[in-house]
């Protein structure tokens, strides 16, 4: 039999537009640092290097809030400053990088096996599909659902603000099934900051948390990991 094969030490990195949250292999306790609405990568960066100096990681994952593919970001953040797209992480780590994005890589934490799909009921709706160990990042948030609104007007924190919390609660009983059904997956778990409100689950339904954004990060550098990213 072939000695297991150890998972290299990484820093992961949840970017989000009012916090930086990081965690490296062995810590226990996340390091959070300030964003902003005109946060530049470089500044990123910069900070980040500051808060995790001692550290000595063979690599980094980033999640960050935009459509990745590629271990490329494809589009400008809309809640953090210009740049992103097309910046050399790994040339200003001066480290191996893998970067997804932040719904996916939740949903890589949250993953037990089966079809999976994720919804993160946070600022935003964050979104990835789990089908045969691949990664499918997802961009539901903007789709068309009612009255020229999107699913994330309903499920995210403007809706949430405008409804209440009795009707939030409402939509994401009324939309999750409804998804569940489309993607004709086994089961949906929803995380992000917000899901902490519902104190029922629709069925076929689980219940995740931000933290395994960290675990996430983590299986991109694991080689037993089954889960495939492009």
């Amino acid at each position: 039999m072939s000695p297991t094969k150890k998972t290299p030490s990484a820093l992961v990195i949840d970017i989000g537009g009012s916090s930086i949250k990081l965690l490296a292999t062995g810590q226990t306790e996340r390091i959070k640092l300030p964003s902003s609405h005109d946060l530049k990568p470089a500044e990123m960066v910069e900070s980040v290097q500051h808060a995790a100096a001692a550290g000595d990681f063979a690599g980094i994952s980033i999640g960050y809030p935009g459509p990745v593919e590629g271990n490329a970001i494809l589009a400008e953040p809309k809640n953090l400053g210009d740049g992103w797209v097309g910046f050399d992480f790994a040339k200003a780590f001066g480290k191996p990088v893998k970067i997804v994005n932040d719904a996916a890589m939740q949903a890589i934490g949250s993953y037990q096996g089966d079809e999976m799909l994720f919804l993160g009921l946070g600022t935003g709706l964050g979104s990835a599909l789990i089908a045969h160990d691949m990664l499918q990042p997802l961009e539901l948030a903007h789709l068309p659902y009612n009255r020229g609104r999107t699913y994330e007007d309903y499920l995210g924190k403007q809706g949430l603000r405008k409804r209440g919390k009795k009707k939030w609660r409402e939509k994401v009983f009324e939309i999750v099934p409804a998804l569940c059904a489309a993607f004709q997956v086994d089961y949906v778990v929803l995380g992000g900051g917000n899901a902490k409100l519902l104190d029922k689950l629709p069925k076929n339904t689980r219940r995740g948390g931000n933290d395994l954004a960290f675990e996430g990060g983590f299986r991109l550098w694991d080689p037993e990991s089954p889960i495939r990213v492009d």
